[in-house]
């Protein structure tokens, strides 16, 4: 076999097996990028998942916060209503009371001895603090009442935020 045949030869056998290597690479990176392609689309999957599991406890947390803010609200109404009615049940009571003050006034101005004025100042004082202490009953369990009412729908907020945690945890 002559020089110009082996070198022709070898020279067929590189460009052979360059022309594999080649290819062989080209197939690698051609795998290559298919599984990089499939775990990109993988992870763009997931991301898109957590995301839209972000974007719906975001949208939980702004609907608990607004019944949060509604719940206060209401609790604020309930109070203000149930301190207008206390105030004026004390009006009421502040007015009786000082009709009844002026109504013995005068039962005294018109006494004829001082043990009649002495029974009357009694029988005025035994009333009021009878009054005095019903009275303060009565406000004590209208403010008992109305702290329970106001209390109310934040103690429901409470009980459902709880529930929410207890379920979610």
């Amino acid at each position: 076999m002559s020089k110009a045949k082996i070198t022709e030869a070898v020279a067929a056998a590189e460009e052979s097996t360059v022309a594999k290597s080649f290819d062989a690479g080209v197939s690698g990176l051609q795998e290559g990028m298919a599984q990089a392609a499939a775990g990109l689309t993988e992870t763009q999957a997931k991301v898109k998942e957590n995301m839209e599991k972000a974007m719906k406890t975001a949208e939980e947390l702004m609907a608990f916060g607004q019944g949060n803010f509604e719940a206060i609200m209401k609790s604020g109404q309930i109070w203000t209503t149930g301190m207008q009615d206390i105030g004026k049940q004390f009006a009421a009571t502040a007015q009786a009371s000082i009709e009844e003050t002026m109504n013995s006034f005068k039962a005294l101005s018109s006494v004829k001895s001082v043990k009649d004025a002495f029974e009357l100042q009694s029988s005025f004082a035994r009333a009021t603090l009878e009054k005095t202490l019903a009275e303060s009953g009565r406000l004590t369990d209208a403010s008992l009442k109305l702290a329970e009412q106001t209390l109310a729908p934040l103690t429901a907020r409470v009980t459902l935020a709880v529930e929410k945690f207890v379920k979610t945890a």
